[in-house]
């Protein structure tokens, strides 16, 4: 048998890579096991090959898991030896020493235990971040505990509020300018608790079925009418009021009524407390003892007596339902209008407004079994329309007009409700100077006892005026007329109301658009007043196309001057001086419409009284108020600067002034200074030899602008000084639905025009207004734009031709005339001469026909015949007090 050579054997663990894995860890790119993985005593591990086998010293054979399997062995042993590691670091294959990689984690000795295990320890990846049950419970345990103990502590910290301490009140006093006191009024006197069995049932069923038909069963608390609140504070919206009837209550009562997160609070603790300690009876009954009713009513039975004239127990469930209306807001359902303070609450539309909420709350009451049904059959039958306003003590002649300016001018410009204000306590110091105020009081009293016969002439009843005067460069208004007075039946201020056309005393804002913006013809270069245009009657507006303006049915619109004088080509200073239509609507369309309205509007004239912007636009038909248009030709006497008017200068409260007040309007420049010094001197020559000549008689340096509007509706007259701006305001008005009247043959006359009373009115005041005063003039006026000649000539040149007629009456024209022929417009321009077919027949004066007209006014207007333009404005001036807010000092809330 022959030999063979033994083989010698392998070394356990492997094989040779095995061996060779075991020498060098770092060799190939695996992980050697941790010391005491494998139980072997070199604490290494390696792959068999296949077939090969490896057996320990006691010849056992040993197999092998993955390496997962040994990666968790490793990590298992790694913990246990944690501390042996120095550094944290893994052991190689030699022991904490060795040269290999180890397999174990690094952790930290175990410290003190936390109060507070976030982020938990021994936790590793997200589970480190999750919170144990044990901290969840610990903290929600934490925050109930804590709010129970600010909830006791706000629960015992609030009181019970008092009805009688609500009802205390105090008066407003308001001061002249010069700072002598000028009325003290508030509601002190129209103020008394009544208790729960003087109340009637009806009223107390009323409110309950409109304001919180679970009353009697609720806890006396909304939480989610205090969540909206907050939520609606968080995001700086408006509030809301209380949900239940005992919040309103605790609201009522609440004097401070700032809307804070703290105070909302407050008033939740107060509601909890007093639905606790008051029973339902107690709680209606302060609720309806200091709740606001309007006209300065705390309280059911003031506002019985204000309303009703009787004491509250004697109240009708009718009754009874419209003062729960009230309660709604008193601004927005009184029958009688709140236009003064918001145009939108005026007469017509608060009636409405009531008219549905008192038909609602009966029904609601009838629904709810509190009325029968005879009891409803029998209140619902009519609306129970209260009586009108009464004066209050000391109200009386234009006290209240200055009363009622001025507190609408703090309401618009501080967060003072009109309940607060109402409260009292505030002291009003105004701009009025009271010998100004009496100045103007007594011209239009003298032009009335004057000029009007209202017992022996039918045509003069219902005649009002209204008028304000205004500081150029301050805005300060020292003056106003807004009517007969409380005391006789009179509540709308005249002088700060809207719905009366101001005719053509709107036409110095065109020319002073035509000076700034030029025409469409100029390239943007301003135009000059002795630039020429046509003058003559029934004149064919033109658009900037060359196409007629239109009316809304399609046909063609013609402008209508007072008469049918051919005046031919005229400068625009000599139609500004006669008052002529026609060349002011056709400049209107060339400057662009919306270019006059800016102009308008930078010189103070409110957004909600502007008409549509049609060619009657141009001669009038908005309605600003007579103290916004007093301010307006203000800017003209302060060569284009202009302030917005006030009527305020200081207003404290509890010995503190408000901050809203300590600085007056500052002044903006609204139009280049050239162009207010030559609309003051194109004014200066309406009073020197043209419509405003009565004028003249004031002795001094003036300008000023007569207007009147279509079918006499309305007369003014707007002029100034350097020191003092001053409009006049004359219409009648049907007092029963507040339209205008006209007022043709009026004062024994075919028609009143703004030159003639309006202007009496203005000259008697000026004269003593400016008494002791100098005469300072006006800055010179420095040419200015181009002058166009001929403004839509026709071309060629017509074979027709007229020369005009002397100018007529005594009125002088500005510069010697010249004995030159004007030509006539053409047959498209005008149908004064009867060239044009449409001017006759079917069409004609009577505005029937394609060819119908504009009727016009004596000094401009709008038209009763349909207007230009799909926009279709009639400028009848029948919006007087309308909810278009037309003009008012404020024009709104945000004044």
């Amino acid at each position: 048998m022959s030999e063979h050579r033994r083989k010698p054997p392998q070394p356990q663990g492997g094989g040779r890579a095995a061996a060779r894995r075991g020498q060098s860890g770092s060799s190939s790119g695996r992980r050697a096991a941790p010391r005491g993985a494998t139980g072997s005593p070199a604490d290494s591990y390696g792959s068999r090959s296949p077939g090969s086998e490896s057996t320990d010293p006691g010849g056992e054979e040993r197999s092998y898991g993955g390496r997962a399997e040994a990666r968790r062995a490793a990590q298992r042993g790694g913990r246990r030896r944690a501390a042996d590691n120095a550094g944290g670091r893994r052991g190689g294959p030699g022991g904490p020493t060795g040269p290999g990689r180890g397999g174990g984690r690094a952790t930290t000795a175990p410290g003190k235990k936390r109060f507070i295990d976030y982020p938990r320890a021994g936790k590793y990846g997200w589970r480190r971040w999750v919170p144990s049950w044990k901290l969840v419970s610990g903290l929600f345990i934490g925050f109930v505990g804590s709010l129970v103990v600010m909830v006791g502590v706000g629960y015992a910290m609030v009181s019970i509020p008092s009805e009688n301490d609500a009802a205390k009140s105090q008066n407003n006093v308001y001061y002249w300018a010069d700072g002598s006191q000028m009325v003290a009024t508030g509601t002190g006197v129209n103020r008394q608790n009544v208790t729960i069995d003087k109340i009637p049932e009806a009223m107390q069923w009323a409110v309950i079925s409109a304001e919180n038909k679970s009353f009697y069963q609720d806890s006396g608390v909304d939480p989610m009418g205090i969540a909206r609140a907050l939520g609606n504070m968080a995001r700086g919206g408006q509030t809301q009021g209380g949900s239940t009837i005992t919040q309103q209550f605790v609201k009522n009562t609440y004097l401070s009524q700032e809307q804070t997160v703290t105070r909302k609070f407050k008033e939740m603790f107060i509601s909890i407390k007093v639905g606790t300690r008051l029973d339902k009876k107690q709680i209606l009954q302060g609720y309806l003892n200091t709740s606001y009713y309007g006209r300065g009513a705390y309280g059911i039975q003031a506002a019985a007596r204000t309303y009703y004239g009787k004491d509250a127990l004697d109240l009708k469930p009718s009754e009874c339902a419209f003062l729960a209306a009230l309660l709604k807001g008193p601004t927005y359902y009184d029958p009688a209008g709140n236009a003064d303070l918001d145009p939108s609450a005026n007469a017509k539309d608060n009636r409405e407004r009531s008219e549905k909420r008192w038909r609602w709350i009966l029904d609601e009451m009838h629904n709810d079994k509190h009325l029968s049904d005879t009891q409803y059959q029998e209140a619902i039958q009519e609306y129970p329309k209260p009586q009108d306003r009464k004066a209050t003590k000391g109200m009386t002649g234009q006290i209240s007009y200055l009363v009622d300016t001025a507190k609408k001018y703090v309401l618009n410009h501080s967060k003072i409700t009109e309940a607060q204000f109402d409260q009292g306590g505030y002291q009003i110091y105004t701009t009025f100077d009271k010998k100004s105020v009496n100045a103007l009081s007594a011209a239009v009293k003298k032009v009335q006892k004057e000029r009007l016969d209202p017992k022996h002439r039918d045509l003069d009843k219902y005649v009002q005026f209204g008028a304000a005067s205004v500081v150029p460069k301050d805005g300060a208004i020292v003056a106003l007329y807004g009517g007969d007075g409380y005391e006789n039946g009179h509540f709308t201020n005249n002088a700060d109301t809207s719905g009366v056309p101001v005719g053509s005393t709107w036409k110095p804002f065109v020319l002073a658009a035509a000076m700034e913006y030029g025409t469409y013809k100029s390239d943007g270069e301003g135009i000059s007043p002795l630039s020429k245009y046509n003058g003559n009657d029934k004149l064919k507006v033109r658009n900037q196309d060359g196409s007629y303006v239109l009316k809304k049915d399609g046909s063609v619109f013609y402008q209508r001057n007072e008469g049918p004088r051919p005046w031919g080509y005229v400068t625009l200073r000599k139609a500004m001086e006669q008052s002529i239509n026609t060349p002011f609507v056709q400049l209107g369309m060339d400057v662009g419409m919306s270019k006059v309205r800016d102009v308008a509007r930078a010189s103070g004239i409110l957004d909600a009284s502007f008409a549509d912007l049609n060619a009657s636009f141009a001669i009038g038909t908005s309605t600003p108020s007579a103290i916004r248009m007093a301010d307006a030709y203000a800017t003209f006497a302060a060569s284009g600067e202009h302030a917005d008017p006030y009527s305020v200068t200081s207003v404290k409260k509890d010995g503190q002034e408000l901050r809203s007040f300590i600085t007056k309007p500052k002044r903006t420049r609204a139009m280049p200074e050239n162009v207010a010094n030559n609309v003051t001197d194109t004014l200066e020559n309406v009073i020197q030899n043209g419509t405003g000549q009565n004028a003249k008689a004031l002795g001094r340096t003036a300008a000023g602008k007569t207007g009147t509007t279509d079918s006499n509706k309305s007369a003014w007259f707007v002029g100034y000084t350097q020191q003092l701006s001053t409009s006049v305001a004359m219409f009648r008005e049907n007092p029963k639905d507040h339209e205008l009247l006209s007022m043709n043959g009026t004062a024994g006359v075919d028609s009143i025009h703004g030159g003639d009373i309006p202007t009496q009115v203005w000259t008697e005041y000026m004269k003593d207004a400016l008494k002791g005063k100098n005469d300072p003039g006006f800055p010179d006026a420095i040419e200015i734009g181009k002058v166009q000649d001929e403004v839509g000539a026709p071309s060629p040149t017509p074979s027709v031709t007229i020369t005009p007629s002397p100018t007529p009456s005594d009125s002088p024209s500005p510069t010697p005339s010249k004995t030159t022929t004007s030509p006539s417009p053409s047959v498209s321009e005008s149908c004064q001469l009867g060239w044009d077919p449409n001017c006759n027949g079917n069409g004609g004066a009577n505005g029937n026909g394609a060819g119908g007209v504009d009727t016009g006014g004596v000094d401009g207007g709008g038209g009763e015949s349909p207007s230009p333009t799909v926009t279709d404005t009639t400028g009848t001036g029948n919006t007087r007090g309308n909810g278009n807010g037309n003009g008012g000092f404020f024009g709104s809330q945000t004044g």
